[in-house]
């Protein structure tokens, strides 16, 4: 991989990371739990062994990074984050694996897994594969939609106020992919995940409020108007880039970006005498270009932002 060969010319800053553990069906933090971590791209070359507390977290540890610099001037020539591999195991619980953990330098990587209590011996390690960041693979675009919904057709269901809702349900796919998975998530959850897909955590904290604020009254317009249970689906939201934003399953988050959802998580975009949460639709400006669009490098305008 690219970033390895930067590292080894000693071309590297640091990021840190912090694991949670807790169990998937009581939630509780699991203790002594095992984490072995390794460099994806060489998984033989164990770096960290790592011991869960009572609080099911382990210490906070330093891992190399590319330099800062190629994620704030990101391209698609130099890959601005480190990928890492945790295998994780604990007594009476089924082994988990997860491939591609994305490194930032000079920010905070949060790891949350959840493992499952082993009904036999021997289990097969659940394994994800967390694949590339959208400011670096190739997504597909999203399809232009009108940033305010009509509210007023015959039969058509809409919230009667802006409410952020505890819980959404997130369709793992297109929307018409009947194979794919829905997921019950924290509303907060969701949101930090997104940011965490979609942008870097080492931008300004002002560049990270505004894409968060957008990526908030994306997701609270698809609530409030029941966009995808008014056409007969059975989620608030997907995964696909095409139609929604990207989110990932069991990926890490950062803490620059988990703070400034917890200090937004009421808060999204609106326009002058519109009652719903706009639409605010958005590209990277780079890949791809979108006329009349935010950009995710620029902070839109002429919006308000409304606290609920």
């Amino acid at each position: 991989m690219r970033y390895l060969k930067a590292m080894q010319n000693d071309n590297v800053d640091k990021g840190t990371l912090q694991i949670n553990v807790t169990s998937e069906v009581t939630s509780f933090p699991i203790e002594n739990a095992t984490i072995n971590v390794f460099y994806t791209g060489v998984p033989g070359n164990q770096l960290e062994q790592l011991t869960t507390d009572s609080s099911g977290q382990t210490k906070t540890i330093e891992l190399a990074t590319p330099p800062l610099e190629y994620s704030r001037n990101p391209s698609i020539e130099s890959q601005p984050y480190s990928e890492y591999t945790f295998e994780v195991t604990a007594p009476g619980y089924e082994p988990v694996s997860i491939a591609g953990a994305e490194l930032l330098p000079d920010v905070k990587a949060i790891q949350n897994i959840s493992m499952r209590p082993s009904e036999s011996t021997g289990n097969q390690p659940n394994i994800y594969v967390i694949p590339g960041h959208t400011l670096y693979e190739e997504y597909p675009p999203k399809i232009a939609e009108e940033e305010i919904k009509p509210t007023n057709e015959t039969g058509e269901i809409v919230l009667s106020r802006v409410v952020v809702p505890e819980f959404i349900v997130v369709h793992d796919g297109s929307p018409r992919d009947t194979t794919a998975k829905n997921y019950y998530i924290r509303y907060k959850d969701y949101i930090k995940n997104v940011a965490s897909s979609e942008i870097y955590a080492t931008w300004p904290a002002a560049t990270i409020r505004a894409n968060v604020l957008a990526i908030m009254s994306f997701t609270l317009n698809r609530v409030y108007t029941e966009w995808y249970r008014n056409q007969g689906y059975d989620f608030t939201i997907t995964s696909s880039t095409a139609f929604d934003h990207k989110w990932i399953p069991e990926r890490n988050i950062y803490d620059t970006i988990s703070v400034i959802v917890d200090e937004l998580f009421a808060s999204y975009l609106s326009r002058p005498n519109v009652r719903q949460p706009i639409l605010t639709q958005y590209c990277d400006g780079r890949q791809v270009t979108c006329p009349n669009w935010m950009t995710q490098l620029q902070k839109p305008s002429n919006l308000n932002a409304c606290p609920i």
